[in-house]
């Protein structure tokens, strides 16, 4: 494996670059462990959190503990975690309506309301100088991704308004095709890829300086993305389909080579059923014979209403682990590079089906820890947290700067 020493090496370097600066410094990383001290060292980005659909369904104050979910500042801060792209989620039911529009709106402005109640904690971040400057201050940085561009509409309007909002990633499609892309859910190959609003808005998207973000597309959409790009594309929360075989919501071996030579970056996804085969078979499995009930009973019938909680009772899910999330981490590395790879949790966006070892936000440094323990070295999980995902937001920053 690239970019690796010896982990007895690392604790040491990573002792004396930790501490050594400042006083502050030292007193800061007092009484932490190696993998803590280097979670709250670097800047750690995250492709992808769902607390803003999940404060829209069940009103909650993040900038406080919270009972349940996986994402709330006290969390935050323990797990060294500091630019969570909040995703604003519209989900596919609202395709070609105004209310897909609007939602994405209300969305918005309830990561402007997080901000607004803790100022001295939450920071909108629209840029990669806004998460090093609130990194600096101790400011969690807030940056959004929309994902499904439903609210786009077909109108180039749409995109400059979200932009203008903080909208820097756009998810082109979620679990049905829409009018910019054909979806992996979706068996319906409407376009056959991307629309032609849909190749035109590529186009847009980098002048503009939107990250396009490729993870739910077809197949054919992202290699057409690919081609048609002209800066480094994100999977914002993707895994690898050579762990979870037939899944097309994963990224094959060629997609990332493709992806590799793009320049981009494939932030993985931490939920159990983009993780392993065996969660997906689980989800699977389940989806068949609630389908076959609905087809015998109906969708209203009490053997349908009864179904989730008889099914989990006689089928345990079979939960994930860290040392699985670390496999799709190393499988990047050696195919493509450290410098391809990032985090996509998708915290509160996957339910009860995380791994053992990965629950929440304050989980990164155990991340890190798995990282340490396979060998990588301090300036490689950098990268990793976060360095890569800025490298390339910073080249679409410069692009849309030159055009």
């Amino acid at each position: 494996m690239k970019h690796v020493l010896m982990v007895g090496t690392l604790t040491a370097l990573s002792l004396l670059t930790g501490c050594q600066s400042t006083s502050n410094k030292v007193d800061a990383y007092k009484g932490l462990s190696v993998a803590q001290q280097i979670a709250k060292k670097h800047i750690i980005v995250d492709g992808h959190i769902d607390v803003p659909y999940r404060v829209h369904n069940k009103w909650v104050d993040v900038t406080e503990a919270t009972a349940d979910g996986d994402f709330d500042y006290p969390r935050v801060v323990s797990g060294g975690l500091n630019a969570p792209f909040m995703s604003i989620y519209v989900p596919a039911s609202l395709d070609n309506s105004d209310e897909s529009t609007q939602l994405a709106h209300l969305l918005i402005d309830s990561v402007e309301a997080i901000v607004s109640r803790a100022p001295d904690k939450f920071a909108i971040a629209t840029s990669v100088a806004d998460v090093r400057e609130q990194f600096a201050k101790g400011l969690i940085s807030l940056p959004m991704g929309m994902e499904n561009g439903s609210p786009i509409q077909g109108d180039l309007a749409n995109l400059e308004a979200f932009y203008n909002r903080g909208v820097r990633y756009i998810t082109l499609a979620h679990s049905r095709a829409n009018h910019i892309s054909d979806s992996s859910y979706d068996i319906r190959r409407k376009w056959k890829g991307l629309s032609p609003f849909g190749k035109e808005l590529v186009t847009k998207m980098n002048n503009i300086g939107m990250l396009i973000d490729i993870s739910h597309v077809s197949d054919d959409a992202f290699y057409q993305v690919i081609e048609l790009t002209n800066t480094p594309v994100i999977a914002s929360h993707s895994s690898l389909r050579s762990f979870t075989p037939g899944f097309e919501r994963n990224m094959t071996d060629d997609m990332l080579i493709k992806l590799g030579e793009n320049g981009g970056v494939v932030m993985i996804n931490f939920g159990s059923g983009f993780v392993t085969k065996e969660a997906r078979m689980w989800s699977d499995n389940r989806t068949k014979q609630r389908n076959a009930l609905i087809k015998d009973f109906g969708e209203d019938s009490e053997q349908v209403k009864n179904f989730a909680d008889q099914y989990s009772k006689e089928n345990p899910y079979p939960y994930s682990t860290l040392a699985d999330v670390l496999d799709h981490i190393d499988h990047v590395v050696k195919l493509i590079g450290i410098d391809h790879v990032g985090i996509g949790s998708d915290y509160d966006g996957v339910g009860d089906s995380l791994p053992i070892g990965l629950k929440d936000v304050a989980s990164y440094p155990s991340l890190v820890q798995g990282l340490l323990d396979r060998g990588y070295d301090e300036a490689s999980i950098a990268k990793l947290l976060g360095e890569n995902l800025l490298r390339v937001w910073s080249e679409v920053e410069a692009y849309a700067a030159a055009h």
